[in-house]
């Protein structure tokens, strides 16, 4: 088994690698990543290929003799790249797994961004089988056209893939930083634009927990997914029969309740909270679909989300970077 591994240094990608190459189950697996404006290590299980996804050659290159494609490679807001990533690199790459003999499966890492995540009203839980629903931007766009290329493969040639539909994923002190009030905060929103510069200065200094509030004045609950359940759900989908041309959510059991979260964080921390007003509203994300067919199981629920992340002590060799806008 080889395995080609695109946007293989972002925390998806590590976390995979990593996990894979220590699993029982795949002694004589070996890795192929390629990469772009970063790079891995080499050593006898892990080669690198360097170049842009968008470039057929490049794609034939990485793709030549793999067995599996796990396609992490995406881009945030960033319009200028976000067809060439989404819609020419996929394309090469599934073109080229198509026409490989010895090629296995295709894993897509997908995105609730496709389904509009909690932009949009929900008024029942989200199922594999709902319409996309992109919102405003090129990122959620991207995330639909990823799903339904390779729903396309499926029907054109019956193609091999599967589809890991995941939400915000988390890792390390990723969730204490979605959190601040500060111009450090991790992802949206940008809590110190809806409440204005003064407080917002003063809550960070506190260490005050922001309770997201809906439309309706009531807490909004959330979806994410830890990166080790995340690369858990790709583990068991890279061979699973019951995989082949499939779609799964993979997230955590229940969404995450901000004002539930506010509560953990008093109880166990001291720290006060604000409630912001906002326009985000509630989702849920169904996941039996992949408890039953795979036979997965998330490990993280909210308290040991939270918990582990505002635990978490950064190494200085390890310092938070954020690698894309949006």
């Amino acid at each position: 088994m080889k395995i080609l591994v695109t946007g293989a240094t972002g925390k998806v990608g590590q976390c995979f690698i990593r996990r894979l190459l220590s699993d029982q189950r795949y002694t004589q697996a070996t890795v192929r990543a390629l990469c772009h404006n970063r790079t891995l290590e080499e050593h006898d299980r892990l080669e690198v290929v360097r170049g842009s996804i968008a470039d057929r050659e490049v794609v034939a290159m990485a793709v030549q003799d793999v067995t599996h494609v796990l396609h992490l490679a995406t881009c945030k807001e960033t319009p200028e790249e976000a067809m060439d990533v989404t819609v020419k690199g996929m394309f090469w790459l599934l073109e080229e797994c198509r026409q490989s003999k010895g090629f296995e499966r295709f894993i897509l890492v997908g995105g609730d961004a496709a389904m509009g995540h909690f932009v949009y009203p929900h008024p029942i839980p989200v199922t594999e089988t709902q319409k996309h629903s992109a919102y405003e931007g090129c990122y959620a766009l991207s995330k639909v056209l990823e799903e339904v290329m390779l729903e396309q493969y499926y029907v054109q040639y019956d193609f091999d893939g599967c589809c890991l539909r995941a939400p915000w994923i988390m890792e390390k002190d990723d969730f204490k930083y979605s959190m601040s009030f500060g111009e450090d905060v991790f992802g949206g929103p940008r809590w110190s634009e809806l409440v204005g510069a003064e407080d917002a200065q003063k809550y960070k200094e506190n260490g005050t927990v922001p309770i997201m509030l809906d439309p309706q004045g009531k807490p909004v609950q959330r979806n994410f997914v830890h990166v080790e359940d995340l690369v858990a759900a790709i583990l068991l989908a890279i061979q699973h029969p019951k995989a082949q041309q499939e779609l799964f959510n993979i997230c955590m059991d229940e969404p995450v309740d901000y004002g539930n979260v506010a509560k953990h964080l008093f109880k166990t921390r001291g720290l006060p909270s604000v409630s912001v007003d906002t326009s985000f509203r509630s989702t849920w994300l169904d996941n039996t679909k992949a408890k039953f067919l795979l036979g997965w199981r998330p490990q993280y629920d909210m308290a040991r989300l939270v918990d582990e992340s505002y635990d978490y002590k950064r190494s200085e060799d390890d310092p938070r970077k954020i690698w894309y806008p949006g």
